[in-house]
């Protein structure tokens, strides 16, 4: 997908990604315009319980943005600022689709200052027709084999059923 000249300042777009929908990948490819690298930062939290794994999530990133110019996906278990200091990357990335999500980013946008005075967070809002989604309400209705082809790209939708279909012993 071509999108024209970026900028050439790095930024990451840090989140679970469990697993990447639609959604996501919709912000990616407008994102993807203004920053050069993007990065996709798939990361891992100890309170977080995840359907798939870190390398199944990695993989999954990568199938679903391999034709969107200029991201790159990377995976990293620790604080997100952390890995943007250790990378020279001034620019964290956050999707809002709600009131309450822009709460939270802003705490961690605070923290994330305090730690890398160096570093800014941007906002980037979500499309309308995505604000209802998210990576749990695609794991709850692909449990009870509900159609989300509006939702999730090809091979999620497949590595869903699969998953599924081996945790009811099919």
């Amino acid at each position: 997908m071509k999108n024209g000249p970026a900028l050439s300042k790095k930024a990451i777009y840090p989140g679970s990604f469990d697993p990447i929908t639609k959604g996501h990948v919709d912000l990616v490819s407008r994102l993807s315009y203004f920053f050069n690298p993007l990065i996709l930062l798939v990361s891992t939290s100890a309170s977080k319980d995840y359907l798939f794994s870190l390398e199944e999530r990695v993989e999954l990133a990568r199938l679903c943005l391999g034709d969107i110019e200029r991201v790159k996906v990377a995976s990293y278990n620790g604080m997100t600022v952390e890995y943007a200091k250790q990378n020279n990357i001034k620019v964290i990335i956050r999707g809002v689709r709600a009131v309450s999500d822009f709460e939270y980013e802003l705490t961690m946008a605070a923290a994330n200052k305090q730690l890398f005075p160096e570093c800014e967070t941007f906002i980037a809002f979500t499309r309308p027709e995505y604000t209802h989604l998210s990576s749990q309400v695609v794991k709850e209705i692909a449990s009870h084999g509900g159609d989300l082809s509006d939702w999730i790209p090809v091979p999620v939708a497949q590595a869903l059923k699969k998953k599924f279909k081996n945790s009811t012993g099919d």
